[in-house]
C-alpha cells in the first residue's frame, strides 16, 4: 500500500490519458452524428454482437466492403468500444497514481457515463426506441464534457494555479457557468429535434425550433459578454488561461449559428427572410447527400465542441476562484482523512 507521500508525487499519465480520451471522443461524436444523419442506427440489428459475430471478430472484408450504413454503424461501435476501454485504463491509472480522492471519484463518474452511454446505445438497437436514441444523444456530450473536466483537473496547472483576488473572477465564473448550462441545454434540444417520433405534433417541432433559436441568441449574448469581460479585465488577461478559450468560444458560437442556417437550408430550404436567398434559388434539397450529411453532422459536432470549450472556461475560472482559505481547508480535511485512515 502506498504512503501519503507517494500519492502526493505527480504522475503525468492521468492527464495524458484524459487528453487521449478527449481526442478519441470527438471523432466518436462525429461518427455517431453520421449514424443519425444517415439513419443507420438499425443497420446492424443485434447487439452487442454484429450479425451474430463477436464485435471485434466481425470479418473485416464484410465490414469494409459492405453497405455504407453497415460501415458507419459498425465503425461507431468499434470506436465506442475503444473509448470505453480507454476510460477503464484512465480510471485504473488515476486510482493508482492520484492523491486527491475527489479526482479518483471523478474518474469513476467518467467510467459510469461511458458505460451508461454504451448500454443506452445497445438498448436503442435492441428495442428500436426513439426515446433511447434521444437519451443517447444527450448523454454523449455529457460524457465528452466529463472527459474535458478530467483533462483539466489532472493537469499540472490545476495543482499549481494561484487563486485570483477580487470580485471579477467570481463574476466571470458565474457568467461561465451560465454559458455552460446554455450550451448543454442547446444540445439537449438538438437531440430532441434529431430524434423526433412520428406521432409528435408539428406544433411540438415548431416549439423546439423556437427554443433552439432562442438559446442560440442566448449563447451569442453570453459568449460575447464573456469575451468582453475577459478583455476588459487586466487580471484575467494576465493569467493567459481564459482569454483564448473565451475568444475561440465566441467565434465558434458565431460559426455554429451559420452552420445552423446551413443545416436548415440543406434539410428544408434557405430561410427567405435572411439576406442572400437568391443564391440558393437553384439549390435542390437532396436527402442523405454528401453536402447534407457533412453540414448536419458538422452542426452536431460543433455543438459538442462549444460545450467542451464552455467546460474548459467554467472549470478554469472555478479553479481561479479557490481562495487561500479554501485550499487550506481542503488540505486540512485531507490530512484529517489520512490520519483517520
Amino acid at each position: 500500500m502506498k504512503s501519503p507521500s507517494q500519492f502526493d508525487s505527480y504522475s503525468r499519465w492521468p492527464h495524458r490519458l484524459a487528453v487521449m480520451l478527449v481526442c478519441a471522443t470527438f471523432p466518436l461524436i462525429w461518427v455517431g452524428g453520421l449514424v443519425t444523419t444517415y439513419d443507420a442506427g438499425m443497420a446492424v440489428p443485434d447487439w452487442p454482437a454484429t450479425y451474430g459475430y463477436n464485435l471485434f471478430l466481425y470479418p473485416l472484408s464484410t465490414w469494409l466492403g459492405g453497405p455504407w450504413d453497415l460501415f458507419i454503424e459498425h465503425g461507431h461501435r468499434l470506436l465506442a468500444s475503444a473509448v470505453g476501454l480507454l476510460t477503464i485504463v484512465f480510471a485504473v491509472v488515476v486510482w493508482r497514481n492520484e492523491s486527491r480522492r475527489w479526482v479518483r471519484w471523478w474518474s469513476i463518474v467518467c467510467l459510469g457515463l461511458v458505460i451508461s452511454q454504451g448500454l443506452l446505445g445497445g438498448a436503442r438497437v435492441v428495442f428500436d426506441e426513439v426515446l433511447l436514441a434521444r437519451l443517447h444523444g444527450c448523454l454523449g456530450p455529457a460524457f465528452f464534457a466529463s472527459c474535458v473536466v478530467a483533462a483539466s483537473i489532472t493537469s499540472k496547472w490545476w495543482r499549481h494555479a494561484q487563486p485570483l483576488d477580487g470580485t471579477a473572477i467570481h463574476r466571470f465564473r458565474r457568467l461561465a457557468l451560465v454559458l455552460l448550462v446554455l450550451s448543454y441545454a442547446q444540445l439537449v434540444l438538438g437531440a430532441h429535434l434529431r430524434h423526433m417520433p412520428a406521432h409528435w405534433a408539428p406544433s411540438t417541432f415548431l416549439l423546439l425550433v423556437s427554443a433552439h433559436l432562442l438559446l442560440a441568441v442566448g449563447l451569442l449574448i453570453y459568449s460575447g459578454s464573456e469575451l468582453v469581460f475577459c478583455l476588459r479585465s487586466e487580471r484575467l488577461k494576465a493569467t493567459g488561461l481564459l482569454t483564448r478559450p473565451a475568444m475561440l468560444l465566441a467565434f465558434m458560437v458565431v460559426a455554429q449559428i451559420l452552420l445552423g442556417v446551413g443545416t436548415w437550408s440543406v434539410k428544408y430550404a434557405y430561410p427567405r427572410w435572411l439576406p442572400g436567398g437568391s443564391f440558393f434559388d437553384k439549390y435542390t434539397v437532396q436527402a442523405e447527400s454528401m453536402v447534407q450529411a457533412v453540414t448536419v453532422t458538422g452542426h452536431v459536432a460543433m455543438g459538442s465542441l462549444i460545450l467542451a470549450l464552455a467546460t474548459v472556461v467554467a472549470v478554469r475560472s472555478s479553479r481561479l476562484c479557490f481562495t487561500a482559505k479554501t485550499i487550506a481547508v481542503t488540505a486540512g480535511s485531507r490530512q484529517m482523512l489520512e490520519c483517520v485512515a
